[in-house]
């Protein structure tokens, strides 16, 4: 089915309901009242969220369980999302907290021989909505010309659409500056993990012969960084976003990890910061990752800000500066750590050859460490796996 964008805002009759153009059953709502027309899949619902798109050409599934997209409705630019299906593999939470997706094409049947259900049915069976057939490179032109937008998508079925609630919705839609998400998506109790990286022979490994115990703090961490660490031969004791330092200091950790999350680190680092500081005093190798990263930066005393739309995708160069190498990275994440608020003492690592914005630092003559994107990719090039090696090299280094 051909785009049916229209892309400009509602008329006056918006504010009555609207009986949809035809082949339309759904509709795709911003704050400013623009209105893209097309086709629902998933659930058959409506959400309202931030909207953001993400430029990755593989690895949707892992992109919609990716708890980093809580409070978010993601556009994505690569037209053939669902042509593989869907598995009970590739997931990096069991309970996707992402608002709902945006699709060019239709969803074609899977072609894949991994594959389980179509991601139709996996979209509904999880209560996301979704809607298909818009023109999502006019959207992704307007989000980044224009910066984060809120978006209703209301997948209406047969009815009519409300053009007028779903605008008001969105625009009664707090944004994410301020909130804090990781509550929302962390564990609730402790627990360990052991499984390590896939194989296309045996599926997901188990840890037989641990070297190290890391702590992993759970800010929405993702499962394939919890593997990485598996694979690297670290025992891993997740805790919940909330735990203390004394808490986490009490298990013996050889080394604490900050993981990925959603949401504003200024304000989930009202109660984590303390705890990294207290953390990086003790001189146990700590090494964050996303969300992470922007927290041990709060604590070790720099500043955090908004982008205006964010990186999200598999394909973003990343120059380490230490080695003059450029990796191409996999990213997601709307904050970043300003580069002038680094004090004497944190020095930056790594820099983004998008836009220049920082994306890593270490904490001079300390084994403190973390990076803005994920080396852990899933999905992505996996260009930065090394990060994961010199993180047990630190905690070799104190054992």
């Amino acid at each position: 089915m051909p785009p049916a964008e229209t892309g400009k805002a509602a008329p006056e009759s918006a504010r009555e309901p609207q009986t949809p153009p035809p082949g339309c059953n759904a509709a795709l709502v911003l704050e400013d009242g623009s209105v893209f027309w097309g086709h629902g899949v998933g659930a058959a619902t409506s959400a309202t969220g931030e909207i953001c798109f993400n430029t990755s050409i593989t690895g949707y599934q892992e992109i919609l369980t990716d708890p980093s997209y809580a409070g978010q409705i993601i556009t994505f630019t690569f037209p053939h999302i669902g042509n593989v299906g869907t598995n009970f593999e590739d997931i990096e939470t069991t309970t996707p907290v992402v608002r709902g997706c945006v699709l060019r094409a239709n969803i074609t049947e899977p072609s894949n021989f991994r594959a389980v259900s179509h991601l139709d049915s996996w979209l509904a069976a999880h209560g996301l909505p979704g809607i298909a057939g818009i023109d999502t490179r006019a959207l992704t032109r307007r989000i980044r010309d224009k910066g984060f937008l809120n978006a209703t998508i209301v997948n209406g079925g047969r009815g009519e659409i409300d053009i007028a609630a779903a605008t008001q919705a969105a625009g009664d839609q707090p944004g994410l500056e301020g909130m804090d998400l990781a509550k929302d998506v962390t564990c609730r109790q402790t627990y360990s993990w052991e499984e390590t990286a896939w194989s296309l022979a045996h599926g997901y490994g188990r840890l037989e012969d641990p070297k190290y115990h890391v702590v992993a703090v759970d800010f929405g961490a993702k499962r394939n960084i919890l593997r990485c660490l598996a694979n690297a031969g670290c025992k891993v004791t997740v805790v919940p976003a909330t735990t203390t330092a004394e808490e986490i200091l009490a298990h013996k950790p050889d080394g604490v990890f900050l993981s990925n999350g959603p949401g504003d680190p200024a304000a989930t680092g009202a109660y984590a910061v303390p705890m990294i500081q207290s953390v990086v005093q003790s001189g146990t190798p700590t090494f964050g990752i996303c969300l992470g990263h922007q927290m041990l930066a709060l604590a070790l005393g720099c500043k955090t800000e908004k982008m205006h739309h964010g990186h999200r995708g598999a394909n973003h160069p990343v120059k380490n500066l230490t080695t003059g190498k450029v990796e191409i990275t996999s990213q997601n994440h709307g904050f970043v750590v300003v580069r002038e608020s680094l004090p004497e003492g944190v020095v930056e690592t790594h820099t983004s050859l998008f836009d220049g914005t920082l994306e890593g630092i270490r904490l001079d003559g300390q084994p403190v460490f973390s990076v803005q994107h994920h080396p852990e990719a899933s999905p992505g090039p996996e260009d930065s796996h090394y990060l994961f090696d010199e993180f047990v090299e630190m905690m070799k280094a104190r054992t």
